[in-house]
């Protein structure tokens, strides 16, 4: 899929209030795609 140009930042939203031992999977892959995203170029 081809990067558009028309998007300068993108807004992540939480999973908010989780059940207690899947906090781990939802943080990590939230700093995982905030850190696809930043390597990309995008805010």
């Amino acid at each position: 899929m081809p990067k558009r140009s028309d998007i300068k930042s993108i807004l992540i939203v939480g999973a908010g209030p989780i059940v207690i031992g899947q906090a781990c999977e939802f943080d990590y892959s939230g700093t995982q795609a905030c850190k696809a995203l930043k390597n990309e170029g995008y805010k």
